[in-house]
């Protein structure tokens, strides 16, 4: 077991409404501003601190106890580091009640306060997260800073701004040497998405989000997830909407994926209350009623209202009846809004990556 550098800095979290809670800092500190949001899973930090789905937010955790495993290392692994989900921290700032200052796991290669600073991301520790949960529960997702002193700094939005530019690759990148070739639009792709397409015998082509799809050459299509407002991405809808138009070669999206899709499709999308962003949140597959449970992380959903003739919903929340992925009625198009690759995270759903690749197969004529 090692023990962490102990901080006693104070540190204050604002809410848009005025609430102030103050804390200790564990992390870098520096003040910051973004849009606060909690997950209530019990494990998968290291997961959740590197998703680029993140990106411009204030991360509140439910569960009690963080920072007991620490921070994993850095190995490479088909060219992606292997214990994340991206090469580096993607959220504003973390918000925890205990933060662990022993810590031990076999992968452990400093603590998570440590790794906090490397990245130059505050952590503030000592705050009644549930209590916190329940405000954002009741009066939606709010727009937060964090504060050390008198350093005071204004609020920023960043659901305003186009996030998934900021996140895409900027070049292309090739991984594995696979039988069916992968273009995968990266608008904030969660590596995990990228190690089970390679283990299905696929070449995996990573494009920017804005990457033209016109006389392309690959046998499936897949939308990543990403961050902030679908609508703000409208390169990619643009691309999306002309390549489904006369392509039948299999579409697979998954999250923004899912929305963007949509976008393409002609329906549309909402920013939901406070979002989904845990581990255990249950959908029902349309036509079935088979339940799964599934990991989910995001802000904006699907309005089934808005789905044309052609398309019909794959999955429903079964919280909250929300979208959780749709398909087309005749062409291999499909999506969901959760994560079937989850790390950490139940993996119920991994057979859809099955489904990909066999629809691929079909129209292959194998």
């Amino acid at each position: 077991m090692k023990i962490a550098d102990q901080s006693v800095a104070e540190v204050t979290l604002i809410l848009e409404d005025g609430t102030r809670v103050t804390g200790k800092s564990f992390g870098y500190e520096s003040p910051v501003s973004g849009e606060v949001v909690f997950n209530t899973a019990m494990t998968g930090y290291p997961e959740s601190l590197t998703d680029p789905s993140y990106k411009g937010q204030i991360l509140v955790l439910t569960y009690p106890l963080v920072g007991n495993y620490g921070a994993p290392k850095e190995e490479m692994e088909n060219e992606l580091l292997r214990f994340q989900e991206s090469n580096k921290i993607h959220i504003t700032a973390l918000v925890v009640s205990d933060y662990s200052f022993h810590y031990s796991h076999w992968n452990a290669k400093d603590s998570l306060g440590q790794w906090l600073k490397e990245n130059k991301i505050p952590g503030i520790y000592g705050v009644d997260t549930r209590a916190l949960t329940k405000k954002l529960r009741e009066k939606g997702t709010m727009l937060g800073k964090i504060i050390f002193g008198q350093d005071d700094i204004p609020f920023y939005d960043p659901s305003k701004e186009n996030l998934v530019a900021q996140v895409s690759t900027r070049e292309v990148q090739t991984y594995g040497n696979g039988k069916y070739r992968i273009l995968l639009v990266d608008c904030g792709v969660k590596y995990n998405i990228i190690r089970y397409l390679l283990q299905r015998d696929t070449t995996v082509i990573r494009v920017p989000w804005d990457y033209s799809l016109k006389d392309t050459d690959y046998d499936g299509l897949f939308i990543s997830n990403g961050p902030g407002d679908p609508k703000l991405c409208n390169l990619t809808i643009e691309n999306l909407k002309n390549q489904m138009s006369d392509d039948d070669r299999p579409v697979f999206g998954i999250c923004l994926g899912n929305q963007l899709m949509a976008l393409a499709s002609g329906a549309d999308t909402y920013k939901l209350k406070y979002g989904h962003r845990s581990h255990n949140q249950p959908v029902l597959q349309a036509d079935t009623n088979k339940a799964y449970i599934t990991s989910q992380n995001h802000g904006y959903a699907v309005d089934n209202k808005t789905l044309s003739a052609e398309w019909k919903p794959l999955f429903i929340n079964i919280n909250d009846g929300t979208n959780e992925g749709m398909i087309h009625t005749s062409r291999p198009f499909f999506s969901t809004q959760f994560h079937p690759e989850a790390s950490g995270g139940p993996t119920d759903t991994a057979f859809l990556f099955d489904e990909f690749i066999g629809k691929i197969k079909i129209h292959k004529g194998e």
